[in-house]
């Protein structure tokens, strides 16, 4: 079994995640956080594999809480992979920070919104 914490601004979007990677390999155990400041919390509590968050230009999802959060997980648990989600089509500059952060070895990997669920199922099962 494999656990997944999702924290999106979009609820919406949220259970769209949930109900493809749920579709995609029923080995996928999928949490929703309902708020960024308890996303740390639910990753300790389940001892997530996988943190997908997406990042917009609003507070509290922007890149620099994200990437707090980032470390706060990191630092309890070293072997969960990070994935960004960032609409690349609306949030140009924010994309390219997000690619960036990937290029640092920040994040473990990043995913545009438009890609279909089908691909986004596969990136999360390749980490």
């Amino acid at each position: 079994m494999r656990r997944v914490v999702v924290d999106m601004q979009n609820t919406l979007f949220a259970d769209a995640i949930s109900t493809a990677l749920k579709n995609f390999d029923a080995e996928f155990y999928v949490c929703q956080s309902e708020k960024p400041e308890k996303t740390t919390d639910l990753c300790s509590c389940t001892q997530a594999d996988i943190l997908i968050m997406e990042v917009t230009a609003y507070i509290p999802w922007r890149m620099e809480e994200r990437m707090k959060i980032r470390d706060e997980v990191k630092a309890e648990n070293p072997g969960c992979k990070v994935v960004l989600v960032v609409d690349e089509n609306t949030e140009h500059k924010l994309a390219d920070r997000v690619r960036q952060a990937k290029k640092d070895g920040l994040i473990d990997n990043f995913i545009y919104g438009s890609v279909s669920a089908t691909y986004l199922s596969a990136v999360i099962d390749a980490l």
